[in-house]
This record gives C-alpha cells, sequence and structure tokens, in this order.
C-alpha cells in the first residue's frame, strides 16, 4: 500500500513540477460562444420553469388534498413542493457550476 501512496505522490509532484503541455491555455472558440451561452439559458430556463409549475400543482395538491380529507394526495402534494424547491436547487447549482467552468475557459472574459 505504502509503495502505491508513493508513486502517487512523485506522480503528482512530477505533473505539478513540470506541466505535460507548456504554456497550453484551453479556451473556447469564439464561434461556440453565442450558441453555448443560449443553450444554457434557455435550458436553466425551461427547467426552472417546470419546477416552479410542478410546485404550484403540488400546493393546488395539498389544497385539495386538505379540503376533501384526501391525506394521501396532500402528502403527495407536499413531496412534490420538496421535489420542486430540489430540482430548482439543482439546476442553479448545475447552471452555476457550468458557467463558471465556462468563464475559466474564456480566461476571465
Amino acid at each position: 500500500m505504502s509503495q502505491m501512496l508513493q508513486t502517487m505522490h512523485d506522480v503528482v509532484t512530477l505533473a505539478a513540477d513540470e506541466p505535460v503541455i507548456p504554456g497550453f491555455k484551453p479556451s473556447l472558440p469564439g464561434t461556440l460562444q453565442t450558441p453555448t451561452g443560449k443553450v444554457l439559458g434557455w435550458t436553466a430556463g425551461i427547467g426552472l420553469s417546470l419546477a416552479v409549475l410542478g410546485g404550484l400543482t403540488g400546493w393546488a395538491c395539498v389544497a385539495i388534498g386538505h379540503n376533501t380529507e384526501r391525506a394521501q394526495l396532500a402528502s403527495r402534494g407536499k413531496s412534490a413542493i420538496l421535489w420542486s424547491v430540489i430540482a430548482a436547487i439543482g439546476i442553479g447549482v448545475t447552471s452555476g457550476l457550468v458557467w463558471g467552468f465556462y468563464s475559466m475557459t474564456q480566461g476571465g472574459k
């Protein structure tokens, strides 16, 4: 086990001292900047719209379930609300991460 750790340490140390491709700076071609931004915007917009629609449907199920004494419908509505919130958070975090990585390839532009 210690031999494997030592080998991994040597590889990481070697990679840190001498880059594999000297002077390489990754960047996205200029022709892809606009389409990529549009795709990210549409995907995030549609996803967040569906999350809001799911949340509204969940609230409607809770209201109908409580007023008609259908506990199962109200319970499903509550779980729909929770999953809509989780989905919205996931979409926001994912789009932020993708945009962050995209911006890093642009060199901070």
